[in-house]
């Protein structure tokens, strides 16, 4: 059969393609070359351009793609969300991204716990709707919050807690699929003849071969196939010689190479009614090996190893630095996570006491941390679910690199096999990383190497080769979990054997005789080393931009901190933090962190043609990113790509020209006090209908949305102060007035005011050495990325500040995007002592009173409120720094007020973004996310607390409410 096509005969079969596709399809098609970079990628280190990309509405389309594709000689990939991290989902043919579109519920029977869904259906969001019936689907990856039910039973996908549910095989019913030539059929269990095959006499005579073929090498399929229950290699024969075979497992696990998949038909599992876990602390990576059968027969649900690296790496990462100070007591070497489940809190409670005997009697007393809360469990699985991202956060061009990362073996080998595979690293001069399944063999385990290096690539091929021994002479399985694609297809042969490995052809041919569906993978394989299909391919350059605006020297250099991501799609998630929001309202890749992080990559390294990274196409790129910052602290990696648009802008506009409208945002702190004087006139926009019509069609703003009312300006109280007046005994505070608040809405900084000087804090005004101008942080320059006049912002401002924190004081502030600069981009801006200076000293206003508070240095005397309740919606600032718990704390602290916590992302605001008419639409599609659909719930006399300038202009302008600044609910207390 033939292997994938070489790019000349893909761009030469695609002929045509785009124009036949449009005309049959629902859905969308694209081919432009950024589109199919994005693509190109999976989780993997591995990289093969696609001929196009199809986002299919329904069957029919992806029936239709297939016909038009058979005619066109390309082969049909199809993908879910793109986190498989063997090269699964990449291609050189047609990429199908079943994610964005079909991805529906097609049935669900909440009595016998069966549902059937599309798909692209993420299997978070299908266990968020199930819970309400108290069921779930338990077959949960670490990638749970993006992954897709058509991806996982592709992978034959298991997850933490297999020990007790199984994996993806176990909990399949049936699926409905199509023949490489788009004809529908579908397969169940047998023995329930009207379920087990549809779709006429081809799909009942295939079955039937299939049947034979299995039967025939019963023998050996009995003495070869791995006796773990973490085997996902090779074809699922062994399936079909059970008492009472489903055929629907022969196509579990066959990674897209025998059929397309177009429903799946689950079965349910009863939620527990508790789960408590406990910590395991270990001295050595051996002893937790070695613990681990005694840990297992407690009958725990899932017993998850988190190694040595991730307890080191995690504690400089902010999102898990509070979770594993939580977890940990002392400096373990590495964890063991046992939770156990079931309806009898009081049993599971004595389970957490065998547990904690059980280590005792293996020598380690008092050496169980027990977590019952849910909310600290769930913070204790965000970590391990992070695990592989947290590893991956190492900066440098050396990184733990997938490939025989989930191999399994029996128990009794554990420790043994551990010991030999760190001994085959060592022999190679690198060392790997562990985590992962401990409860089943299967630890995810990455070798350290550089994938840009030849050398590195052929250490690669020597450690897979002999892992794969290793792993025979464990009777284990070489693939547990993450599937074979390109990085293990290979190893089917060796493992398997001749025999079996001939078998699983006559399968892939009897299903795909063109060798159509997602070739060369399982079965004919391509070349694990093969550099040519790796992400980073002989000739890999960086070459834009030749200087850069802003300091990357953390990451080594702008390349090596957009080359950061690993495209594991944390940031694909749907629900939880704030992390994507242009994603969430889009369901767009373009829209998405990862998306952006490819094409810069794929842009500054020449990948995507000449200019490709100044290119209008990227600038569509990087337009919906609203630079929130939420993966600045949700993406465990550190992509931060606010800074990167920021870099890219400047660029971008010195290149291009900066448009009219940006300039006039970006010189708001200049005019603002012109403007004040002449806001009569200014403020007649928002009561003009034509006036806003002109402003739209001339600058670009949104007639439908309203502008900021220019006002009499905010005046500091108090003489100009000099750094001597600091007394330097933690009340000297220098109250920073920004542009927003100072211009529009000088009742916060009012209130600040008045809240600080109750407090006891002494109020320094600081001016600027030059000029009348108030002090700027510069963030309406860096927005629109002039970062030269951003720079010189920062330097006044610095200049200005600088001898007061010297002096003792503490700076504050009100609105979180310009504060926060002072800790973030001025570090960048001008990088040294002195910006880590004022960076250290620089606060929020509810951090200040919240850290005080908790101190004993500050009373605050605040009347009772009676039970009024405050809905507050955190500023994606605010939650970037982690910050939100301080905001909570101080509004508690008013006494009877009810503070309810909004979970959402971006209010879609984002400073200029929301004003844009090109993006107002997206402005409020995120917003109708989670923030106004909770607000719409709230009552009339309910206060609405919002931090950010622009969260609050949103909901006034989306809802008709008042949103204040929490200063404001404090000065009303007072």
């Amino acid at each position: 059969m033939g292997a994938t096509a070489s790019p000349r005969a893909t761009a030469r079969n695609a002929a045509g393609l785009p124009r036949k596709l449009a005309e049959v399809l629902q859905g969308e098609v694209r081919f432009d070359a950024f589109t199919r970079g994005r693509y190109a990628t999976d989780a993997s280190i591995y990289q093969i351009m696609p001929a196009g990309v199809v986002f299919p509405k329904s069957a029919d389309d992806i029936a239709a793609t297939l016909k038009v594709a058979a005619d066109h000689a390309l082969p049909v990939i199809l993908r879910g969300g793109g986190t498989s991290q063997n090269g699964q989902p990449i291609g050189s043919g047609l990429v199908v991204d079943c994610s964005r579109h079909f991805n529906r519920v097609l049935a669900y029977d909440a009595e016998a716990g069966t549902v059937t869904v599309e798909p692209g259906h993420v299997l978070e969001r299908l266990n968020a709707r199930l819970r309400a019936d108290g069921w779930f689907f338990p077959v949960e990856p670490s990638t749970a919050t993006r992954c897709t039910i058509g991806g996982m039973a592709g992978n034959n996908s298991c997850g933490a807690r297999s020990l007790r549910y199984g994996k993806m095989s176990d909990n399949v019913l049936g699926l409905e699929a199509l023949f490489h030539d788009g004809r529908a059929f579908g397969f169940g269990l047998t023995g329930n003849e009207a379920a087990a095959v549809s779709g006429g006499p081809r799909a009942e005579d295939l079955a039937r071969r299939m049947l034979a073929l299995a039967d025939a090498h019963r023998g050996e399929i009995e003495r070869v196939y791995p006796k773990v229950q973490r085997r996902v290699g090779g074809y699922n024969l062994d399936s079909l010689i059970e008492p009472r075979p489903n055929l629907a497992h022969l196509l579990v696990g066959s990674e897209g190479t025998l059929a397309a998949t177009t429903a799946v038909t689950l079965k349910l599992s009863r939620l527990p009614a508790h789960r408590v876990m406990g910590v395991c602390h270990f001295p050595s990576f051996r002893a937790a090996m070695e613990t681990t059968q005694a840990i297992v027969g407690l009958d725990p649900v899932a017993v998850e190893l988190v190694d040595n690296n991730v307890l080191v790496l995690g504690a400089d990462i902010p999102l898990f630095r509070t979770t594993l100070a939580d977890i940990t007591k002392g400096t373990p070497n590495c964890l063991l996570l046992a939770e156990f489940a079931g309806d009898d809190l009081a049993a599971l409670q004595r389970d957490l006491r065998r547990l904690d005997q059980c280590m005792a009697d293996h020598g380690f007393p008092d050496a169980v941390v027990e977590v019952v809360e849910a909310n600290r469990q769930k913070a204790v699985w965000e970590v391990r679910e992070a695990c592989l991202n947290i590893m991956m956060s190492m900066k440098g061009d050396r990184k733990p690199v997938s490939f025989i990362e989930d191999c399994a073996v029996p128990l009794e080998h554990l420790a043994d096999y551990t010991d030999a595979v760190t001994e085959v690293f060592s022999r190679h001069g690198t060392r790997g990383t562990w985590y992962a399944h401990a409860s089943v063999g299967c630890l995810h385990v990455r070798p350290i190497l550089n994938m840009k290096d030849g050398g590195d690539v052929a250490t690669m091929r020597a450690i897979a080769e002999e892992t794969a021994e290793l792993v025979r002479r464990h009777k284990g399985s070489y693939s547990g979990e993450h599937g074979d694609g390109i990085s293990r297809s290979e190893f089917v042969e060796p493992l398997f054997g001749p025999t079996l490995t001939r078998a699983f052809e006559t399968v892939k041919d009897a299903f795909d005789p063109d060798n159509r569906l997602n070739p060369n993978k399982i079965v004919r394989p391509l070349k694990m080393d093969d550099r040519t299909l790796m992400r980073f391919a002989p000739g890999y350059e960086v070459t834009e931009p030749a200087r850069t605006a802003l300091d990357w020297s953390d990451w080594g250099g702008f390349g090596p901190a957009v080359e950061m991501c690993n495209n594991n799609g944390t940031c694909r998630k749907l629900a939880g933090g704030a992390m994507c929001p242009s994603y969430r309202a889009t369901g767009d890749e373009q829209h998405l962190t990862r998306g952006r992080a490819n094409s810069l990559r794929l842009a500054i390294s020449g990948q995507l043609g000449k200019d490709a990274f100044l290119s209008p196409e990227m600038k569509r790129t990087m337009d919906l990113c609203v630079s929130c910052k939420a993966c600045r602290r949700e993406c465990p990696t550190g992509v931060d790509m606010a800074k990167m648009k920021i870099e890219f802008l400047h660029h971008y506009h010195a290149r291009h020209g900066l448009p009219l409208r940006e300039r006039l945002v970006a010189e708001m702190p200049r005019f603002a006090g012109i403007a004040a004087a002449l806001s009569p006139l200014l403020n007649l926009r928002n009561r003009s209908a034509i006036l806003a019509k002109f402003g739209e069609e001339r600058l670009g703003f949104s007639a439908r949305r309203s502008l900021p009312a220019w006002r009499r300006p905010w005046r500091e109280a108090g003489e100009p102060a000099h750094p001597q007046d600091v007394v330097d005994d933690v009340r000297d505070i220098v109250l920073f007035g920004d542009t927003f608040n100072r211009a529009f809405e000088r009742e916060n900084l009012e209130a600040a005011e008045r809240v600080l000087t109750a407090a006891g804090y002494r109020l320094h005004r600081v001016l600027a050495h030059k000029g009348r101008r108030p002090l700027c942080c510069g963030r309406t320059w860096l927005a629109s990325g002039q970062t030269d006049r951003a720079r010189e912002e920062a330097r006044r401002t610095l200049d200005a500040l600088l001898p007061f924190v010297r002096a003792g004081a503490r700076v504050v502030g009100l609105e979180p995007s310009c504060l926060l600069t002072f800790r973030d981009e001025f570090l960048s801006l001008l990088p040294g002592d002195e910006a880590k200076t004022l960076a250290e000293r620089s606060l929020l206003f509810e951090e200040l009173l919240a850290a005080d508070l908790a101190a004993g240095r500050i009373r605050l005397p605040l009347r009772e409120q009676g039970g009024r309740v405050a809905h507050l919606h955190g500023h994606c600032h605010q939650k970037s720094f982690g910050v939100m718990g301080a905001v909570e704390t101080v509004l508690r602290h008013v006494p009877g007020l009810d503070v309810r916590v909004i979970e959402s992302s971006c209010c879609g605001m984002a400073g200029a973004f929301g004003y844009r008419a090109d993006t107002i639409d997206a402005s409020f599609a995120m917003a109708e996310l989670s923030l106004f659909p909770a607000l719409r719930k709230a009552g009339p006399d309910d206060l609405v607390v919002a931090d950010g300038t622009s969260c609050r202009h949103q909901i006034h302008d989306g809802l008709g409410r008042e949103a204040i600044h929490v200063a404001r609910v404090l000065d009303a207390a007072l």
